[in-house]
Order: C-alpha cells, then sequence, then structure tokens
C-alpha cells in the first residue's frame, strides 16, 4: 500500500500577506495618532527691578536678598529733609497768596474807610481856606493894597489844596468799591500756583519712601544703607512668584499641533510624583538656532521655536532657575 503526502494549500502565503498588510496598518496608525512631546527647560520667574523715583542717600532698607516680600510693603527710606524745608516754604506762601485773595474779595476794612473819610474832610477844610484867602487876595489886590506875588501865592495855595482834596476823594472811592475781576482772577491763580508748588513736594517727600510694588523675593540689592543714589537708580530686584513660566522648544514638524492655551504638565525633582499644570501662553513666531541658508529637508527638521508655558505657582514651590520637565499633549500630524 502505498503512502499519499498531504498537498500544502495557499494557507501559509496567505498567513504571511495578512501579517505584512496589518504591520502597515499598525504602522501607518502610530504614524497618525496623537504623541506627546516632552522637553526640559529651566523655572523663570518675572523681574521686577524698583528704582528710586528721587535721589537722595539711603537712610534705610528693610529687605535682604531672598527676603518675601508683600505687595505694598515699605523696603527702603530715601533722606527727605530738604524737601521738608521747602514744604514750609511752599505752604506758607500757599497761606500768604490765600489771604490776599481773602482781603481782595472782602474788601477793605472799616477802620481803612473811616481813615479814608477823615482825609477827605480835611481836604474840604483845607480847600475852603484857600479858597478864601485867594478871594481875599483877589480883592485887595483890585484895591492895590497887596503885591502881585502875594495874590500868586494864595493862587497857588488853592492849585495845591485842590489838588490833595481831588486825591484823597479818589482814595477813598477806592477803599469803596470792591477789587476788580481781574485782580481778584490775578489773585487767585497765585494761590493755585501756590498749592501746585506744595502738591509737587508733598508727592516727592511721598516717594522718598520705596515700597513694593509686586509680592515676591528679593533677588538683588545693589545698594547699601549710607549710599547716595539718583533718580532712576535700581535699589531692589524682585521676582513674582504668583505665577512662573518655562520655556522649552519644539522641532518644526511638531510645531503645528502646539496651541496657545494647551495644556501641559511639568515635574521638577524636588516635588517627585508632583504635577504642576500649565499652559501654553507664547509660540515664538521665530525660529531658534537656525543656520542661515536653509536647502535640504534634513536641515529643516532641526529647526526649533520656543514654547512659553505659564505655571500658576501658589504655594511658592516653582523656584527660580530650578529644572524642570514638560510635557505637552500634541493632536495628530495635519496631512
Amino acid at each position: 500500500m502505498s503512502t499519499q503526502k498531504p498537498r500544502r494549500g495557499p494557507a501559509p502565503l496567505i498567513l504571511v500577506l495578512l501579517a505584512a498588510a496589518l504591520a502597515g496598518l499598525s504602522a501607518c496608525s502610530g504614524a497618525n495618532r496623537p504623541r506627546d512631546i516632552q522637553a526640559s527647560g529651566t523655572i523663570e520667574a518675572r523681574e521686577v527691578n524698583i528704582a528710586a523715583k528721587v535721589g537722595g542717600q539711603i537712610l534705610d532698607l528693610r529687605a535682604d536678598e531672598g527676603s518675601f516680600v508683600k505687595s505694598g510693603e515699605l523696603l527702603a527710606q530715601i533722606d527727605h529733609a530738604a524737601h521738608d524745608i521747602q514744604l514750609r516754604q511752599a505752604e506758607a506762601g500757599a497761606d500768604l497768596a490765600a489771604a490776599q485773595l481773602d482781603l481782595l474779595r472782602k474788601g477793605s476794612r472799616i477802620e481803612d474807610i473811616r481813615q479814608g473819610e477823615e482825609a477827605l474832610n480835611q481836604a474840604d477844610a483845607n480847600l475852603k481856606s484857600a479858597g478864601d484867602d485867594l478871594k481875599r487876595m483877589r480883592e485887595l489886590s483890585a484895591r492895590g493894597s497887596v503885591t502881585p506875588k502875594q495874590k500868586d501865592d494864595a493862587e497857588a495855595r488853592y492849585a495845591i489844596t485842590l489838588a490833595q482834596r481831588t486825591s484823597s476823594d479818589q482814595a477813598l472811592a477806592k477803599l469803596m468799591r470792591l477789587a476788580r475781576p481781574e485782580e481778584i482772577k490775578a489773585a487767585e491763580a497765585r494761590l493755585a500756583q501756590a498749592v501746585a508748588a506744595a502738591d509737587l513736594l508733598k508727592k516727592t517727600i511721598a516717594d522718598c519712601s520705596i515700597v513694593s510694588p509686586v509680592a515676591g523675593v528679593v533677588t538683588r540689592r545693589p545698594v547699601e544703607v549710607g549710599e547716595t543714589v539718583s533718580p532712576g537708580a535700581t535699589v531692589l530686584s524682585v521676582s513674582e512668584l504668583n505665577s512662573v513660566h518655562v520655556m522649552i522648544y519644539v522641532k518644526e514638524l511638531d510645531l503645528g499641533r502646539v496651541t496657545l492655551g494647551q495644556n501641559a504638565e511639568v515635574r521638577i525633582d524636588s516635588a517627585p510624583g508632583r504635577v504642576f499644570n500649565g499652559r501654553v501662553t507664547f509660540i515664538s513666531p521665530e525660529a531658534e538656532f537656525t543656520p542661515k541658508n536653509v536647502q535640504t529637508k534634513e536641515d529643516r527638521v532641526k529647526l526649533v521655536f520656543g514654547v512659553k508655558i505659564e505655571i500658576p505657582n501658589p504655594e511658592g514651590l516653582l523656584k527660580p532657575g530650578t529644572p524642570a520637565d514638560a510635557v505637552l499633549a500634541l493632536g495628530p500630524a495635519s496631512r
């Protein structure tokens, strides 16, 4: 009896082709499935340089490097003794201008008016006496009883007393009427100018007290007590720690899948197992480390773009200068 060998069917070949097709699909789907990007950077914080608004000698510094300061906290004091003297002088000038304006608005005192009336009455009496003398001299001169010089002297006295009476009458009228509107307006302007000068000195004295505009940690103190600083000179630098950021760099091929507001996870070595949530707040419009002439595809894929991740830091655990690892969840690549 002869033994017949079983024939091999096409099954092995079909299985091979099917496995190859599945591998291709798997590779294709793996190329398009979402993947994460991981990058490292350094924690950075917004640093505020606090400068002196006025020049002078520093009398007191109340914060050292590494100290935590609150917003509005007094940090330094600049000497303002000279400004205090100038302020007293300006306030005295303002008081004088106010008194002059008040005098113009209220008019003359009753004592001044009475004195003016008495002066006018005296001038009237003098004028009547001079007039009587002149009348008598004219009559005597007509009869030839007096010399021409005596008559001329009487004429001169009358003219003088008449002028004196006119002057007294005008002086009394000025005392009786109120100041002109132009005079009051000029006095008001002088008062406003004096008050403004005093307010400016008050502002200068207030600026001698340097306060922190933000809450944070003092990172630099370039001056010491006793030194003289000029306006605009940095006295302290404060890093704001309520919110920090880390800058990572993304390849050009992945840049299209990074968007503003995208969530990110940040980790630091000093807090193992702790995840800090952040979001993308800036994407650089220009590539960094780019060759001058980019011609080949191999060179183009080496381009990287800066991506800034903002991270809330209410506990202050994220310190500036600390290394950090960031993870961005990227969507599928666009075709």
